[in-house]
């Protein structure tokens, strides 16, 4: 605070409110923060699910004994978590977005969901993994299909082991998601900079950011370790 003031900053807090909540005569509706904030929400809980998806497939592909789908996986994994999210999503939309005729929310949602994807299948590789091998041994006796095995004994004692990392990832999806805005997306960020460009309320819009982004992600934190403890009790 005083810094900004040695720099001739005028604080002008009194100017925020109207940016997360203002009247008019339908009544009270989201100011262009809260308008923002829930694209973010939007795009990050479509990201989620997919990457959630790409992730199962990829980690089942790395498991798989097809040498073509053990490479396949792997050439994905490490393209994608060795290249920075920033530049997949300006490859994604300036380059294969016009091929395929995407818009920007989809090509967001497609940077996203590969990018988590990747972290996503090495969570769920490892859960699989710390399943003992004598219970595919005993479905295998059984007559049961890897398929089988999969579904009904192997995905159902992982999950308890992968839910708490990838909720962990997905707040960073949340965290993540603040890269869109660089493709003109006016999700939270991106509303943010807006206002501060209209109203050089510089200080001020990207503190309420900050909060806003702290926000979701505490009460996300808290409901993992929530969900972390009723597992745990469950294991018990």
């Amino acid at each position: 605070m005083e810094g900004a003031e040695g720099l001739g900053y005028q604080w002008q807090w009194s100017r925020v409110p109207r940016y997360l909540i203002k009247s008019s005569t339908d009544g009270w509706q989201f100011g262009p923060l809260l308008q923002g904030l829930w694209l973010t929400l939007g795009i990050t809980l479509v990201s989620l699910f997919l990457a959630m998806t790409i992730g199962l497939v990829a980690a089942l592909m790395r498991l798989s004994t097809s040498p073509m789908a053990r490479g396949i996986s792997w050439l994905y994994l490490e393209l994608i978590r060795n290249t920075p999210l920033l530049i997949q999503i300006f490859i994604i939309y300036f380059v294969i977005a016009p091929i395929l005729d995407l818009d920007r929310f989809t090509s967001a949602v497609v940077a996203l969901s590969l990018f988590e994807g990747a972290y996503a299948a090495e969570i769920i590789r490892a859960g699989i993994l710390a399943i003992p091998a004598g219970q595919l041994e005993a479905s295998a006796s059984l007559g049961m299909s890897n398929g089988q095995t999969y579904r009904y004994i192997v995905l159902p004692q992982a999950l308890h082991q992968m839910i708490p990392p990838l909720t962990s990832q997905g707040i960073s999806l949340v965290k993540d998601s603040a890269l869109v805005s660089t493709i003109a997306i006016y999700d939270l960020t991106m509303q943010g900079q807006q206002i501060i460009a209209e109203t050089f309320l510089t200080f001020e819009i990207w503190f309420v950011v900050a909060l806003i982004y702290l926000g979701v992600t505490m009460i996300l934190s808290i409901l993992v370790r929530y969900l972390e403890y009723r597992l745990a009790n469950q294991v018990n």
